[in-house]
């Protein structure tokens, strides 16, 4: 039997496995060519700067309605969600022992009036010596000194007793430290008077409390209290917003500080209305910048008539400036970002110069370039993932794309 040999077949293999390896070596060495890209010419533009910022809606107004009083709640009036009015009864607390208590101060100050003859609370004591406790006094010392005066004439003419002198005297004197004493105790009563007026004017202010009515038109956010509820002062009872209008918070970067002035405008935009905006003006910005985030604290106040926009809402916020600048434009397609950076592809003489940039604002298509690149400079606009420094490439046919005119 003869054995056919595998050595042939073996060498064969090899031959055509070699031939294989040369062919693919050829191959890589043609893809090492240079590397077709497009490119854009990086132009300076003249733009107006509009700041752009992100921030959170707050009420107008919001505060915690609280209670002045001790006492039971009888009444609720209104709940979460209720359009109210300024001065609207929102809660009532029981007035029973209020009422009682100012009657009894009403009449301890009209006991006082009348001991000074007044009729009145607005009436006021023009003369104390005027008042009847003081005129009945008066009376009694000239009814004293007259009785005096007769007895020392009898005593005088030898009729009367040094005695009945003595006892005329003696009352002469008693009416007239009794005169003395009563001008200070009326004064000491009409103190008492104002004392008591103000005792009532409180008394009847508690009465008021019982009484908690809307500080300011608004919404109810949150209700706390309900009927039968004992409640003492401070006890906070509702929490009203004022909706219309808002208040946008939103952080500014400290170099945009001379951009932003009260009176601006500002159109905002809310997630919850895509494709929506909402006219705003700013009116408060803050005197200081943050240290820890280097932003100052601008507000803008926007209309909500309607009641759409609802506080706590995230918004954002673009506020065109007065403020223009000449910049550097790339499209956005020239600026990578790889590893923590952004770089952008300069080709000179057919190689690749690559930069790490720095971007600022964003337009529609293209970037602001505030470092990095300079005008007329040309940057590679595709491929970049096979870029680097020192990569050749091959500029395509078509011609290098320029940076869009338009800017917002």
């Amino acid at each position: 039997m003869k054995r056919t040999s595998i050595l042939p077949a073996m060498a064969l293999l090899s031959l055509f496995a070699s031939c294989t390896k040369e062919q693919k070596t050829v191959e890589t060495k043609k893809d090492q060519g240079p590397i077709q890209v497009s490119s854009a010419i990086a132009k300076e533009r003249l733009v107006k700067r509009t700041v752009e910022s992100v921030g959170t809606l707050f009420p107008l107004e919001e505060t915690i309605v609280s209670a002045e009083i001790d006492g039971r709640v009888d009444k609720v009036e209104v709940d979460l969600g209720d359009l109210v009015k300024k001065g609207q009864l929102m809660v009532h607390i029981s007035d029973e022992e209020q009422r009682y208590l100012l009657a009894q101060n009403e009449a301890q100050l009209r006991s006082s009036l009348e001991r000074l003859g007044l009729s009145k609370e607005g009436d006021r004591v023009k003369d104390v010596k005027l008042t009847p406790d003081v005129r009945k006094a008066e009376a009694d010392v000239f009814e004293a000194e007259q009785r005096f005066k007769r007895t020392r004439e009898l005593r005088d003419q030898g009729i009367g007793a040094q005695a009945d002198l003595d006892q005329a005297q003696a009352r002469f004197n008693s009416a007239q430290a009794a005169y003395d004493s009563t001008i200070n105790q009326t004064r000491n009563l009409i103190q008492e008077v104002e004392r008591f007026k103000a005792v009532v004017d409180l008394q009847r202010k508690k009465l008021r409390d019982t009484s908690v009515y809307a500080p300011f038109e608004g919404s109810l956010k949150e209700r706390q209290v309900s009927v039968g509820q004992y409640v003492r002062a401070n006890t906070p009872l509702m929490t009203l917003v004022k909706s219309n209008p808002l208040r946008l918070r939103m952080d500014v970067p400290e170099r945009m500080a001379p951009w932003v002035k009260i009176g601006q405008v500002a159109v905002v935009e809310v997630e919850a209305f895509e494709g929506q905006t909402f006219p705003g003006k700013i009116w408060r910005v803050s005197p200081t910048v943050d240290s820890a985030k280097r932003t100052f604290v601008a507000e803008a106040l926007i209309d909500n008539p309607s009641m759409r926009l609802k506080p706590g809402s995230y918004a954002k916020a673009r506020i065109p400036t007065d403020k223009s600048e000449t910049i550097v434009l790339l499209p956005s397609k020239a600026v990578q970002y790889v590893l923590g950076s952004n770089k952008a592809y300069v080709v000179k003489d057919g190689m690749i110069d690559a930069r790490e940039v720095k971007v600022g604002e964003r337009f529609e298509t293209d970037v602001e370039i505030l470092g990095g690149v300079s005008a007329g400079e040309t940057v590679a606009t595709s491929n970049l993932a096979r870029l680097d420094t020192g990569s050749k490439v091959a500029i395509g046919n078509d011609p290098p794309a320029i940076v869009s005119k338009k800017s917002k």
